[in-house]
């Protein structure tokens, strides 16, 4: 009786957390749009703005990409804690790792010849892709295993 007792309140503890969770990144993804919005206004309108110029392309594409894996990192967590299985959080957690690699691939600046810091930001992505596909792979083998 006393475990069922406390396995409810923890859930209730989770609803709570998750709820409180959701509502700071909704204020963080609001905020950082809103700087974005701004910064890009301010860019356009006052300075000689050139979206073909590399390193202005970099940082907004990088800004944009910030919002994107703050956004999808408060989806997650909405999406997560209505399931209760252990391997779609580690999916979510690796592709979330998997954008932040890319989002910093893309505002590496590959002039000034950071290739130890290329190599480890690959490594890195390669293991997590290896990761994911482990994991989706087991994900398949578990819903066969249901289905018979």
């Amino acid at each position: 009786m006393r475990a069922g007792l406390e396995t409810r309140i923890y859930h209730y503890f989770e609803i709570v957390v998750v709820q409180v969770l959701t509502l700071l990144m909704a204020v963080v993804v609001t905020a950082a749009l809103l700087h974005l919005i701004l910064n890009i206004v301010h860019d356009i309108l006052f300075t000689s703005f050139d979206p073909t110029n590399p390193a202005i392309f970099q940082s907004v594409f990088g800004a944009i990409f910030t919002v994107v894996i703050a956004l999808e990192f408060k989806r997650s967590i909405l999406v997560t804690s209505e399931r209760a299985e252990g391997l779609v959080r580690v999916r979510v957690v690796i592709l979330i790792g998997m954008l932040a690699i890319v989002r910093k691939l893309i505002i590496l600046d590959l002039g000034k010849g950071e290739s130890l810091q290329l190599f480890a930001l690959s490594a890195a992505f390669l293991s997590l892709g290896a990761v994911y596909w482990l994991v989706r792979d087991q994900d398949r083998r578990d819903q066969a295993d249901r289905v018979e």
